[in-house]
């Protein structure tokens, strides 16, 4: 049987197998500088001590709330040496009531947090009377009561672990595998956040049943452009890494989020990673950059390059199939185009990049296909927080493209119906799985937890099929299936995403039926691309009018007609599936207004609830028609 670590014997074992070898790296003063395994096991010692010459006590709950960068890890690391429990918290948490929540309900007695995200903390610490300490992770002229510098609490543990060394170590090797390390908070899609508790063991499982798929090397770089606090990173960069004795580095956090997300680029083209974690959100737009810079070159590099592409697309099929016999004659064209083409697309992307790491929602297969075909696969992978996260990936020893990848070993899975029967190979039900990186249950929610966990088995929510043994593929939520009037259930994830990919008059959409007389939905169009096509096809016209923006809806109803008999997208999915009214919104759903999550999921209940009076218009014969008032009002 496998030794069951803590995150504490992980560490210890890997930071001293590849003690000289870079673990982190972090721009400062114009360069990036490294971080060696063996240092960073020595500030996690300087920090765990600091924190207990501090008062922390094995089990206390320490919130972080950081940007990405060399000291959340370390800070982490600290926490657990301290044996206390890391509360991690999303730094796109903007409202108090979010954060207050948190740190409450983890009954955080203290705080680490960057100087970005300090005034957030400042503004609530009146609410929070159980916080003890605020820990600043940067060197500020002035700190404010409760307010400590990290490098204050370094130079504690320096002296604590010179004259209390021993209770340091005693106190690390208490903690057991069972012991908690995380407190991590679902993204809100409900009322109040789910608070999923993680063990030192579900953190070294998962890590053992990721090498099961995903492969590295020491030589190799990940840049981590999520954030630290989603499991997915946390998971597959930081641990998994650690394992390899690879090197992780964190994109400069900038003074906004605007100046972070442009000190991407910056970062992968200096750092020259070899691998890298992405969401669908941040590959569509990597995709975009790419071809915006082509058509800037002009029409024939344009035609070349898209030429080249579906060769390659055609070559690839589904990754596991590519070539064969009939295709050789492809094979010298595609070296001279990736010669011509692709090695300089790639330049864009660092020049060194492997491959990506997909997770956090569904990737649509012709993404997958443009990145294999550019030569940077994207391996799509699936999981979710309760699992710690990681349950299947695509990699490059074994792969096909549109799954959701090999199941993870030694973990066992089962899809089950409604009824929780266990269904064969290529039925869809609902993805059960079980194993050591199946999380401990909800903090101070034990309903939640006897509703998700049954008998040793997570019900994930997610619905998929397993190919065979080996291949998982996800399409949709199980529990957010719509339900005709006839009682006919459906998953509107694959109608939603066509649609969006499918036309580019269509930015986002949610579907709803609730046993209701038929689908409507709530549609976020793209202005520009309308008032640019009304422009080409009726010049006579102003987007501002009424004729304007009826001619606008109309071309948006001809983009869902598409999908009905004689459409060029018929067939896709049953008509009687189609949305037959639509809500035409005035705004995008966003963060900010809650109805996009921070893994850039659109919360269904959120946007159902603003829209509420919309969806009760569209069930009415003059809400059917979309050249309807509401609809107008929002162009």
């Amino acid at each position: 049987m496998t030794e069951r670590l803590t995150i504490i014997q992980f560490v210890e074992k890997y930071t001293r197998e590849f003690a000289s070898n870079t673990f982190l790296w972090e721009k400062s003063d114009g360069e990036w500088k490294p971080t060696t395994f063996e240092q960073t096991r020595k500030e996690a010692y300087r920090v765990g001590a600091g924190l207990m010459a501090l008062g922390v006590e094995k089990g206390d709950r320490i919130s972080l709330l950081s940007e990405g960068r060399n000291l959340w890890v370390i800070g982490e690391l600290g926490i657990l040496y301290a044996g206390a429990v890391n509360v991690p918290l999303s730094i796109k948490l903007e409202e108090s009531n979010d954060l207050i929540f948190r740190i409450k309900h983890s009954d955080s007695k203290y705080i680490m947090v960057s100087a970005g995200q300090l005034p957030k903390i400042r503004n609530i610490l009146p609410d929070l009377p159980l916080v003890e300490k605020v820990i600043v992770l940067d060197e500020l002229p002035e700190y404010r009561e409760k307010e400590i510098p990290i490098s204050e609490i370094a130079a504690m543990g320096d002296k604590f672990l010179a004259e209390h060394g021993d209770e340091f170590e005693q106190r690390y090797k208490s903690i057991l595998p069972d012991d908690y390390a995380n407190i991590s908070y679902t993204s809100g899609t409900t009322a109040d956040p789910k608070g999923i508790l993680l063990t030192h063991r579900n953190y070294t499982a998962n890590v053992e049943q990721a090498r099961s798929v995903i492969g590295v090397t020491p030589e190799d770089r990940m840049l981590i452009i999520l954030p630290l606090d989603h499991c997915f990173a946390h998971v597959a960069g930081f641990y998994t890494l650690m394992s390899y004795g690879a090197s992780i580095g964190t994109v400069p956090s900038g003074k906004t989020p605007m100046e972070a997300l442009r000190n991407i680029p910056m970062s992968i083209k200096e750092l020259q990673p070899t691998v890298m974690l992405s969401v669908p959100a941040l590959a569509k737009n990597f995709k975009k950059n790419i071809e915006s810079g082509i058509k800037a070159k002009g029409p024939k590099v344009e035609k070349l390059y898209n030429y080249a592409l579906n060769l390659a697309i055609s070559y690839n099929k589904e990754g596991y199939n590519k070539g064969g016999f009939k295709q050789c004659w492809k094979k010298p064209l595609m070296a001279l185009f990736d010669k011509l083409i692709f090695k300089q697309v790639r330049q864009g992307l660092g020049g060194k990049m492997k491959f990506f790491v997909g997770g956090g929602a569904l990737l649509d297969i012709d993404l997958q296909r443009y990145y294999y075909a550019i030569g940077i696969p994207m391996y799509q992978g699936y999981g979710l927080s309760e699992a710690t996260p990681i349950i299947s990936a695509n990699a490059p020893a074994k792969h096909i493209l549109g799954s959701s990848g090999c199941v993870v070993k030694p973990m066992d899975i089962k899809i089950c119906d409604d009824d929780g029967n266990e269904l064969p190979y290529g039925q869809k039900g609902e993805i059960v799985i079980k194993g050591e990186n199946v999380m401990a249950g909800y903090w101070k929610n034990p309903k939640s937890t006897a509703e998700t966990i049954v008998d040793g088995w997570l019900h994930t929510g997610d619905m998929g099929y397993m190919r065979d043994k080996d291949f998982l593929y996800v399409v949709g939520r199980f529990k957010s299936l719509l339900i005709s009037a006839d009682g006919e259930k459906y998953s509107p994830e694959g109608i939603e995403e066509s649609l969006v990919e499918n036309s580019k008059y269509i930015d986002q959409v949610v579907l709803h039926n609730s046993q209701d007389p038929y689908t409507i939905a709530l549609l976020v169009p793209n202005k520009d691309a309308l008032k640019a096509w009304l422009k080409e096809t009726h010049p006579e016209v102003q987007a501002e009018t009424e004729e304007g923006r009826k001619l606008m809806l109309g071309k948006i109803q001809e983009e869902i007609d598409s999908y009905r008999k004689g459409g060029k997208n018929a067939g896709a999915f049953p008509e009687r599936w189609l949305p037959a009214a639509v809500c035409v919104l005035p705004e995008p759903f966003t963060e900010k207004n809650h109805m996009v999550n921070s893994t850039m999921k659109i919360v269904r209940g959120k946007v159902e609830q603003a829209y509420a009076d919309r969806m009760k218009f569209a069930y009415t014969p003059e809400g059917k028609n979309i050249a309807n008032e509401m609809n107008l009002s929002s162009l």
